[in-house]
């Protein structure tokens, strides 16, 4: 007989930290920025007590370094930071996708003004991310566990995009380990081989095999490669998302992330009074659930689009869309004089009016 795991009170950073423990993350490295630094903080707690690293690295840069030499011996590795800090990460980012090096990147984000940088990157080359957005503490940690497992699924880096309430809001939980199946083997991993016995690995960003004396690098083939890998991935991955309401909606709301608790609170009260509006919230960002929005809107009379920034996801939601019914913008730039991320426009009585407006 099993016994199952024991609820607990837990900080949203806290959470995120048992549950990078319990998909075997064994090495974390980052900077301190909020609201990322209770995470790091937790890290350095918890993952000695199993063996585990934690490096308090002097930047972002360095941060994402470490990880990278980590997770290129197959140790499930993560690091990551703010908005602010994943910018400075964004040419590791791309050189790490190039070398096809599996690695968890967290963005405990201010608002939700990363979302171009979580889902198109701002590093060089022909690269994505599978980009995952929670929207409370339970749902986190389910997905920061995903998120280990595609990424050593596909050898590619996944984003988990949370923000200011996720990190700082209490939840009760059970954090035990979700087993996915079995990863494949990592035999590209480096395992201390080094050059002269035929074994020697490689883990660039310029190729997997060893250098060649007189021809150099392949990169065309490489980078070939690592399109078909990306491409694979995309192709690969069912898109994550929830719904409600939508098979009668005059009007359904999209919205990701912490907010989404908020815009689906307002349209169950809205229900309550006989309004006809549905959501369709994107847990998966990348891949984006385009045919779910799209078949959301078949129906329609409007769609709106709620986040907490000046209007970015919308133009994923109009290209899922196409057409088929007006999109509007219910959503906008709100901060709290401090900036970290909280809005005080964030509230259901608010997202009801904006709502309605678009009911007419």
């Amino acid at each position: 007989m099993t016994t199952a795991p024991a609820r607990q009170l837990l900080e949203g950073s806290e959470a995120i930290a048992d549950a990078m423990i319990a998909a075997g993350c064994r090495f974390f490295a980052g900077y301190p920025m909020t609201p990322f630094t209770e995470v790091l903080e937790y890290m350095a707690a918890k993952l000695p007590e199993v063996d585990g690293v934690c490096m308090n690295a002097e930047s972002e840069l360095e941060a994402i370094g470490m990880a990278w030499g980590a997770a290129a011996t197959g140790t499930l590795a993560a690091t990551g930071s703010t908005g602010q800090g994943l910018s400075l990460m964004q040419e590791s980012l791309a050189e790490i996708s190039l070398a096809r090096v599996p690695l968890v990147v967290l963005n405990m984000a201010r608002a939700q003004g990363d979302y171009f940088q979580a889902t198109r990157g701002g590093g060089h080359g022909d690269y994505r991310h599978l980009v995952l957005a929670p929207m409370d503490v339970a749902e986190a940690v389910e997905l920061v566990q995903l998120a280990f497992h595609l990424s050593s699924q596909w050898r590619n880096p996944v984003l988990v995009f949370g923000d200011y309430y996720l990190a700082h809001t209490t939840q009760s939980v059970a954090v035990e380990a979700i087993h996915f199946g079995p990863p494949p083997a990592a035999d590209w991993a480096l395992d201390g081989s080094t050059g002269g016995s035929g074994n020697a690995r490689l883990v660039s960003p310029l190729g997997t095999g060893k250098q060649r004396d007189a021809a150099g690098y392949d990169l065309a083939q490489h980078y070939l490669a690592c399109a078909q890998g990306t491409t694979e991935m995309l192709e690969g991955v069912t898109p994550l998302v929830d719904t409600g309401f939508v098979d009668d909606a005059d009007v359904v709301v999209v919205a990701f992330g912490t907010p989404a608790r908020y815009v689906r609170a307002a349209v169950r009260s809205l229900r309550d009074d006989g309004a006809k509006v549905g959501w369709v919230r994107p847990i998966s960002l990348v891949p984006f659930p385009a045919e779910a929005v799209a078949a959301a809107a078949e129906g329609a009379r409007a769609v709106a689009v709620y986040e907490n920034n000046q209007g970015q996801m919308i133009d994923d939601v109009r290209l899922a869309v196409l057409g088929r019914c007006p999109v509007h913008f219910i959503g906008g730039l709100s901060l709290d004089s401090s900036g970290f991320g909280i809005a005080p426009d964030l509230d259901v009585a608010t997202l009801r009016a904006r709502i309605e407006e678009v009911l007419g």
